[in-house]
């Protein structure tokens, strides 16, 4: 059998499939993108559970494309919040990810035609990819896989989900109503590695629960947020 082609400073031994270099960014992103998108399913199950019907889940997966904030997004129209609340708090949120763009804009260079779609695709998974990689060919790759990956492998298991809840339906019964809460510490969970994460989780959820007996439904998670952001402003300060 003939040996597949490799092009020129391609590892003989690094296997081509359907024109695709499997290199180790692009092993990476596609991990990445198979782990996240899997999660997907628990986002559509909840988001009808929240109250969208399953074209508007799977909207807010392709179109929001940021897992916590579309967590928060639910939660709060879930807890009885506002639309107005709920968009806040996914906004507040999605903060990090025009940070991001920042750093990949100045990392990858992408031309302006491909700033839009870069800018979509900059999430955290994507962006933990790139950076990981000391080569500048590699960074784009890393990026790239994990970008478009985990924006159609999410976006389709947000279907399969909202599907699945729908056809669930009551959500009580499943206790799919408090589930929101515990899938978004879930997904919060693996990034409290640090000491600074750590306080800020803790003083997020202080305030949170100071606020909940005496603020309509939604307003707390906005002011956790708000109080994240600052803290996350004095520790980048501290540590330029």
């Amino acid at each position: 059998m003939p040996t597949p082609p490799t092009s020129p400073g391609m590892r003989p031994d690094a296997p081509a499939r359907w024109g695709v270099r499997m290199t180790p960014a692009v092993r990476m992103g596609a991990s990445i993108a198979v782990a996240v998108g899997l999660y997907g399913v628990s986002f559509g199950a909840l988001a009808v559970a929240a109250g969208l019907d399953v074209w508007q889940a799977v909207a807010l997966s392709a179109l929001m494309f940021t897992g916590g904030s579309q967590f928060a997004f639910i939660g709060v129209l879930g807890g009885g919040g506002t639309l107005g609340a709920a968009f806040t708090a996914a906004s507040l949120l999605g903060v990090r990810n025009a940070v991001y763009a920042v750093q990949l804009n100045a990392l990858l260079r992408p031309p302006p035609r491909v700033r839009p779609l870069q800018a979509h695709l900059t999430i955290d998974e994507s962006t933990a990819t790139a950076v990981a990689q000391d080569d500048p060919d590699e960074q784009r790759r890393g990026f790239w896989t994990a970008g478009v990956g985990v924006w159609l492998l999410w976006t389709l298991f947000t279907l399969v989900g909202a599907l699945a809840g729908e056809a669930l339906g009551d959500p009580t019964v499943w206790g799919l109503d408090g589930a929101a809460v515990a899938a978004f510490l879930g997904l919060l969970w693996p990034r409290l590695r640090d000491r600074d994460p750590v306080v800020t989780a803790v003083a997020a959820a202080f305030v949170t629960l100071v606020a909940v007996p005496f603020v309509p439904p939604g307003v707390p998670i906005i002011l956790a947020a708000l109080v994240s952001a600052a803290l996350s402003l004095v520790h980048h300060r501290r540590n330029p």
